[in-house]
């Protein structure tokens, strides 16, 4: 019996994206900006020298096709070893069963709203996702919260298969909120910040309609999402990715075996030996400054949490150990807050974090180091291809960089606005930030090579560089949710086991729609008078 074509493995499709991308080096005439060192917000930035731009000689690019994939290796270790880090840890989590009684009772209690009428009305659910997806989206517009989203979605997706949803939802409430709060991008440092400075703006003006627009983004996008949940309610199977749940479902079958209740003495010496922990850095660091855009204030967090982590960890004890593995969760998100507002933490510190997380969770469980260690390399497994896939679409970047095409493909799109009125123009800024974003996902970086150009270009036609700053802002948020070369995307995706295509042929439409409303946004941009414009 003849079988219908199968669409390419995530794998197969991001080689083609390599080899399309040194076609084009073949294609594509060589060019290069000249760079230079500038301060940007205290911190030193590459940026593209004025009217520096030279053709050179490409760079055609070959068997390179194939060492691309080691250089992509190499080019995103840090998200790989991320990934393998939370994916051990993890495992050593869902071993414990911990997650599922956390996601047990939650949900247990939520249901008991549902005896109020007009929450019944408004939906649990709803209530639970909504909540959610704007948590993640202040922390997307606030301090750019985006690799860490990859270590919520072992947490959310199995709450979504919980509530009766799909994979799908629990991408949505960490990774896709956090996209949309980066679209809007209130107070974040990485975009609107470096963006602002380069533009020589005040930092973080005119948020008074940022505000707005990450208000409509947000009503946009969590309603979107609140319709596609019903959908899937109603008939799950007409989820595009019902197959691939299986492996969810079933894990969520296994929780659903009887649990032994306990609190064995290895985690009452976990806590004991925690609680010294933060003790000693409740002394050793009495106050933290937590800055969150332009703004900052010195709090005694370390001295606050300590006496928190002491108390919440003896009263879990005295429940389950279960209960005291997720109070280690709940702590160690709020240390990678502390971490990221406070000290900079990046993916190095964060993967630490769970990996320590990871660890003293088996300790309290009583787990033998042979078992621990048995664990963790069980989850690193078990999460390698989502980490492989990451650094498979580095190799993208890596053949155009070498190709020496990047900077002709941005000086092109750059130079085609020419002659525009300034609506057109914006919209064509926004589109032009838009298609960069699938050659160059970083935000920080793709700010500091098309921000100089596109501010001054704006002086020239009579452009607020405010409205030039908004149209990097939105082309850059919205695009980070379906480019393959986007490390953390395809990691999130590889973490939830949802095919690239898939995930392609849902979001699509959820796009398309973002995409139109940023440019609807952009229009009072230019037309009316608003504040810090």
């Amino acid at each position: 019996m003849a079988t219908g074509r199968k669409f390419p493995h995530t794998y197969v499709i991001v080689f083609l994206l390599i080899v399309i991308s040194a076609v084009l080096t073949w294609v594509v005439p060589g060019g290069k900006y000249d760079r230079k060192m500038v301060e940007v917000n205290g911190s030193p930035r590459e940026v593209i020298a004025d009217n520096s731009f030279t053709y050179i000689d490409n760079a055609p690019q070959t068997w390179q096709i194939f060492s691309a994939l080691f250089d992509g290796f190499v080019e995103r270790a840090d998200i790989i070893a991320f990934i393998l880090l939370i994916g051990g840890a993890f495992w050593i989590l869902n071993h414990s069963k911990s997650i599922d009684v956390g996601i047990m009772a939650f949900l247990a209690k939520a249901r008991k709203f549902e005896r109020n009428s007009f929450i019944r009305k408004l939906g649990v659910d709803n209530m639970i996702v909504t909540f959610i997806m704007l948590m993640f989206s202040v922390f997307g517009a606030t301090f750019g919260m985006s690799e860490e989203t990859i270590a919520f979605v072992i947490i959310f997706v199995p709450l979504a298969i919980s509530m009766g949803y799909d994979s799908i939802i629990g991408v949505n409430m960490c990774y896709v909120a956090a996209g949309l709060g980066f679209a809007g991008a209130l107070l974040n440092p990485f975009t609107i910040g470096i963006a602002q400075g380069l533009s020589h703006l005040p930092l973080f003006s005119g948020i008074e309609y940022r505000f707005f627009c990450w208000i409509v983004i947000n009503l946009v996008g969590i309603a979107y999402v609140l319709t596609y949940m019903r959908k899937i309610k109603k008939n799950p199977s007409k989820s595009p990715v019902y197959e691939e749940d299986a492996y969810w479902r079933s894990r969520q079958q296994e929780a659903d075996v009887k649990i032994d209740y306990h609190t064995p003495i290895s985690a009452w010496i976990t806590w004991i030996f925690l609680s010294g922990v933060f003790i000693y850095y409740a002394f050793d660091i009495p106050s933290t400054t937590l800055s969150i855009g332009n703004s900052s204030a010195t709090w005694p967090v370390l001295p606050a949490l300590a006496g928190l982590f002491i108390v919440t960890g003896l009263l879990s004890l005295l429940k389950s150990v279960h209960f005291f593995v997720l109070n280690l969760l709940m702590f160690t998100i709020l240390l990678l807050i502390v971490g990221v507002m406070g000290y900079g933490w990046y993916v190095m510190e964060i993967a630490t974090l769970f990996l320590s997380l990871g660890l003293f969770s088996g300790i309290a469980m009583n787990y033998s180091p042979n078992t621990i260690t048995k664990l963790f390399l069980e989850g690193v497994k078990d999460i390698m291809s989502a980490a492989l896939i990451v650094g498979l679409a580095g190799g993208i970047i890596i053949i155009l960089n070498n190709g020496l095409v990047i900077d002709t493909l941005l000086h092109k799109l750059s130079s085609s606005m020419s002659e525009m009125g300034n609506i057109a123009t914006v919209g064509t800024m926004y589109l032009i930030q838009t298609a960069i974003n699938i050659f160059i996902p970083s935000g920080s970086a793709k700010a500091a090579l098309t921000i100089p150009i596109m501010s001054q270009f704006s002086d020239l036609i009579g452009l607020s560089r405010q409205a030039t700053v908004m149209a990097f802002q939105f082309g850059d948020g919205f695009t980070n949710m379906i480019t393959p070369t986007s490390g953390v995307l395809i990691g999130a995706l590889g973490v939830a086991r949802i095919p690239f295509n898939k995930w392609v042929k849902w979001v699509t439409p959820f796009l398309i729609i973002l995409i139109i409303l940023g440019f609807l946004l952009l229009i009072p941009t230019v037309t009316m008078e608003l504040n810090g414009f």
